[in-house]
């Protein structure tokens, strides 16, 4: 089972070591607080000002607050950080907090400007040789230091706006409240007290400036963003997709970042191809600042869940037979290849302009009988018992999430994990035959999930006597 891996008993000694870290030197807080402090703030202390943030993943940050924590409490400065390494977790994956906290593991509230710099060389020369992630939009104290900086509000100010939410803000040399923003290192009112990092090299010919032009950002998170881009390497410009994997991103327990996942996706993506399978084609890939680039065809469509979303109605019996079968087809080729996909969902699948599903997506992809501990999918196409280590790269997996997906072909809803909701009570014009199709498949028996080849078979059956039967209307209404 995961819970007795190697990899969970690391996850537990390092969360026991962290509890007792911040015991000891965060002992301020409460559950309704995502952070603990060194200590209680004073009304003598500035409310705004240049502040520092520290870097650390899940393996380091027990071992960075071992050394800043007595440092800091010896000085009597004011500090904070998550209280569980769960939620660093979550504030290093850019999702549950957004993308401007990824990587403030520590935030340090030195009293002046003075302080500031000293510190941020102190804390520098204690943590050096850490593993972390960058800060989005802070600025690094040094090319080689977990220490960053910006200028904001020390403590929580805020104003409501028209629509009823709150926006943080800090005080302009006037008085003048306004927007706290973390999109900066500061105001470009705020001296910076900085002095320029005389560590810094020149920056080396950078292949993103010279051969692509990003046009939108897609997703942007710790591990890494994925952009659509026009790629100008080639003898014509192309669209393509351009993913990368940031060093030290998103770290896991098992030691796994965002660039280790990028270039795995690689080798997974060239491995299907081989198998004849209409992943997406890889253009290119390189390397640059420490983090891994991954370039590939961009598939002009329309992924299936933006399909349904757009729709005032659901999709006709027929068409959602024809859809299934591409995707039954697509998890059968998969199977056939050796992989599980692990992340079979509408999202991941697009229809081209030609009416063919191709599949996305495989940063999670595994052998099949791959024995690991990392945790992939999404929540609604994952079964119950999917904690068990070696189910994670069982085919039964994918065939649990191909029926979720014709289930949201039929009902557009997706089912509850126990006692779902019978397809025929949400579409009651839904034939039988499909209904214990997807119940088998939705099974928590994994026994009773067909494969997905037997899938395939049976939806062309049923398509089959839906066309004759709508042959046969047709003649009579003539």
């Amino acid at each position: 089972m995961l819970r007795t891996s190697h990899t969970a008993r690391k996850a537990e000694s390092l969360a026991a070591k962290w509890d007792a870290l911040c015991n000891h030197y965060l002992p301020i807080g409460d559950e309704q607080s995502l952070w603990r402090y060194s200590r209680l703030s004073s009304v003598s202390e500035p409310a705004q000002g240049w502040k520092l943030h520290l870097a650390a993943t899940v393996l380091t940050a027990p071992d960075v607050l071992e050394r800043l924590g007595p440092f800091l409490q010896a000085k009597g400065v004011l500090f904070k950080a998550p209280r569980c390494l769960e939620d660093l977790n979550r504030i290093n994956s850019g999702l549950f907090y957004g993308y401007t906290q990824v990587g403030k593991a520590f935030t340090v509230y030195p009293p002046t400007d003075r302080d500031c710099v000293a510190l941020a060389n102190e804390l520098h020369e204690l943590t050096r040789g850490f593993a972390a992630p960058s800060v989005p939009f802070d600025e690094r104290y040094r090319s080689d230091s977990l220490v960053f900086y910006r200028y904001g509000a020390f403590t929580r100010r805020s104003t409501q706006n028209a629509d009823g939410t709150h926006t943080l803000v800090i005080s302009d040399p006037n008085g003048n409240l306004i927007p706290d923003s973390r999109e900066s290192a500061g105001p470009d009112w705020a001296l910076n007290p900085f002095p320029p990092d005389a560590t810094a090299e020149p920056e080396p010919q950078n292949p993103l400036a010279k051969n692509f032009r990003v046009l939108k950002a897609l997703t942007q998170r710790g591990k890494g963003g994925v952009y659509q881009a026009i790629d100008f390497s080639g003898p014509l410009p192309r669209l393509c997709i351009l993913k990368e994997g940031r060093r030290h991103g998103e770290v896991t327990f098992d030691g796994r970042d965002g660039y280790w996942r990028v270039k795995r996706e690689k080798r997974v993506l060239s491995a299907l191809r081989r198998h004849g399978i209409r992943v997406p084609r890889i253009f290119s890939s390189f390397n640059l600042d420490g983090n891994f680039y991954l370039v590939t065809e961009y598939i002009e469509g329309t992924n299936l869940q933006k399909l349904l979303r757009t729709r005032k109605r659901r999709l006709p019996i027929t068409r959602v037979l024809q859809l299934g079968i591409q995707v039954a087809r697509i998890v059968s080729l998969l199977h056939a290849a050796g992989w599980v996909w692990r992340d079979c969902k509408p999202a991941n699948l697009i229809l081209d302009a030609a009416d063919r599903l191709r599949p996305i997506d495989f940063e999670g992809a595994c052998k099949i009988g791959e024995r690991t501990a990392l945790d992939w999918g999404t929540r609604f196409f994952l079964p119950l018992d999917f904690n068990n280590e070696e189910y994670q790269s069982d085919p039964t997996i994918d065939l649990y999430a191909l029926g979720v997906v014709i289930y949201h072909l039929l009902t557009g809803s997706f089912p509850m994990k126990e006692n779902p909701v019978p397809v025929k009570k949400l579409r009651r014009s839904t034939p039988q035959s499909i209904c214990q199709i997807v119940d088998e498949l939705m099974s928590p028996q994994v026994s009773e999930r067909p494969g997905a080849q037997a899938v395939v078979e049976r939806f062309n059956d049923i398509l089959r006597g839906q066309v004759d039967l709508a042959r046969k209307d047709c003649k009579a209404r003539v």
